[in-house]
């Protein structure tokens, strides 16, 4: 039987623990070994001085907060793209989409936001479909910030279609502290609008290509939330 007296007490753990978890994001997988070596660092310098290692662990927290994958809840609009990161959007032009995805010529609009190494670095599928082309490109690490970045930066890029027929390339730009693109989908797999779908270390950029003649909602200097900040209304099909 249940002791009585012990049972609001475990109501109340339990509900902590429910608030903790709602508060402290889960880690990105990708992140453990790097959050896993600086607490072993951590350990080391606590055994060498008290001070060393309160900042060892005061380190370790902060590498697993760079890691943090906060749950997102996506609109449920029909026909719109979100942001694919959370940052800050630097660039809304026409260009044309990485050339290795072998696409028809022709500008789309690009939807460019810069994270800096304060934002959470997990991606987000922007619209729900198939993912028709994945591409790695090795290049430069130019800052992230800069137009040609697009260009010229190393990158990982999808082609997407929705179940419309609409294309939508989303591209992951390293910046100049960035040297890691990890892609976690391929060719051929089925993804949902805000599923996490890759991850880029340290400060960087992600492009979001979206038909001409599609209505755009945020502009340069606006904040956006992974997952859930509305990017723009496609056209249909």
């Amino acid at each position: 039987m249940t002791d009585p007296e012990k049972a609001p007490d475990a109501g109340r753990l339990a509900h902590i623990i429910a608030l903790t978890r709602s508060v402290v994001p889960p880690m990105h997988p990708a992140g453990r070994p790097f959050a896993a070596g600086a607490f072993g660092l951590a350990l080391v310098l606590r055994r060498l001085s008290r001070r060393l290692g309160v900042v060892g662990f005061l380190l370790a927290g902060a590498v697993a907060w760079f890691f943090r994958e906060p749950k997102r809840v996506p609109p449920s609009r029909p026909g719109v793209v979100v942001a694919a990161a959370d940052g800050a959007v630097s660039h809304v032009v026409l260009a044309e989409p990485p050339a290795e995805l072998g696409l028809p010529g022709g500008e789309r609009l690009r939807i460019s936001v810069f994270l800096s190494v304060f934002d959470v670095h997990v991606q987000r599928v922007p619209v729900s479909g198939v993912v028709g082309k994945a591409v790695y490109k090795p290049g430069k690490f130019l800052s992230a910030d800069l137009d040609k970045a697009s260009e010229d930066n190393e990158r990982n890029s999808l082609l997407l279609t929705t179940e419309n027929g609409v294309e939508v390339v989303v591209v992951q730009i390293a910046g100049l502290i960035a040297r890691r693109i990890v892609c976690q989908v391929a060719e051929g797999d089925k993804v949902g609008m805000a599923d996490t779908y890759g991850l880029i270390r340290f400060g960087s950029r992600v492009d979001v290509y979206v038909p001409v003649g599609s209505r755009v909602l945020v502009e340069a200097g606006q904040r956006t939330i992974g997952g859930e900040t509305v990017l723009a209304e496609l056209p249909e099909a």
